[in-house]
This record gives structure tokens, C-alpha cells and sequence, in this order.
């Protein structure tokens, strides 16, 4: 997990669900890829193969409430998103991604100011997103302690590294 990351921008509206990102018809397996092969289907059954690795949601309001399927982080991690953009996230889906080590950022006013396609680049230690044309837009960066947990990949693998590191 990088600090920076560079992406081609998917955006999304005000309040997705968990239920948009993988529905629920899908939850009886606990493979990752059938959870990414099925992101979005709802909205657009073929959003999944037009995504490529690298790529970044941006989106508005609510992002991932309704269920708190962890499934939902893990479709977007496994399909190689770099990341979510949006002006807030539901709580439990933001604690969710990053448990799993998949960054999610709130960037107010960022989805007002990117189309589909633009290219955006990430700092998430500083707090910047450099959108077209040239212009940065500033967000509260992670805390430390958080951007431990992305680098590590996901909170088990924190902690893990953590324990080991202080066996005598």
C-alpha cells in the first residue's frame, strides 16, 4: 500500500449501499472474485470488466450505507480500485475498508469537480488531490495511525506484524 496513488475516476452519487456494490444474491460464497466480478451489477452489469487496476471511485454523500457487509469493501479492493473519494461515508462501511486495508477518503466537493474518466492523483498523508488542469483540493489527511493500518494491508495484518515484532 503506497501513501500516494494515481487513478482514472468512476463516479458515483449520494447515498450508494453496500446492496449497490454487491448484492446480497452474491453473499453465499466468501470468494473475493465473485464478489468483483458482480461490483455494481445492479447499476451497471458491466461496470465490473470495464474497471481496470488503479482505478478510483469519486462520490458523494453516504458512501456504503445501508448493510454493513464487509463484502462490499472487499469486491472494490479485489477489483483493484485504488481507492474511494467521496464527500462522507457511512461509518461502519469506512471502518470496514480500512480494517481490510483499502483506503477511503473524505474529499467534500470533490465529486462537483471531476467527470468520469479524468485522471486524479492521491496524497494520503498530505491531504491532496490534484485534479485536472492542475488544481489541488485538500481533505483531512489520515491520521498516522490509520495509514499504518493501509500500508500493513488491513488491520489483522497490522496487528500480526505488530505481535511478532514484540516476541522476545
Amino acid at each position: 500500500m503506497l501513501r500516494e496513488f494515481r487513478g482514472r475516476v468512476w463516479t458515483f452519487g449520494d447515498d450508494v449501499s453496500t446492496d449497490h456494490i454487491i448484492a446480497g444474491k452474491y453473499l453465499g460464497t466468501t470468494d473475493a472474485k465473485v464478489f468483483a466480478a458482480h461490483a455494481f451489477e445492479a447499476v451497471d452489469p458491466t461496470w465490473s470488466s470495464k474497471v481496470q487496476p488503479g482505478d478510483v471511485i469519486v462520490a458523494g454523500d453516504n458512501f456504503g450505507c445501508g448493510s454493513s457487509r464487509e463484502q462490499a469493501p472487499v469486491a472494490l479492493k479485489t477489483l483493484g480500485i485504488s481507492g474511494i473519494l467521496a464527500n462522507s461515508f457511512a461509518r461502519i462501511f469506512f471502518r470496514n475498508a480500512i480494517n481490510l486495508g483499502f483506503p477511503v477518503l473524505e474529499c467534500p466537493g470533490l465529486r462537483a469537480k471531476v467527470q468520469p474518466g479524468d485522471v486524479i492523483e492521491v496524497d494520503m498523508a498530505r491531504g491532496e488531490v490534484r485534479i485536472p488542469h492542475g488544481q489541488v483540493m485538500r481533505f483531512t489527511a489520515l491520521p498516522p495511525n490509520v495509514l499504518e493500518i493501509l500500508e500493513a494491508g488491513g488491520l489483522v495484518a497490522k496487528i500480526r506484524s505488530d505481535l511478532s515484532t514484540k516476541r522476545p
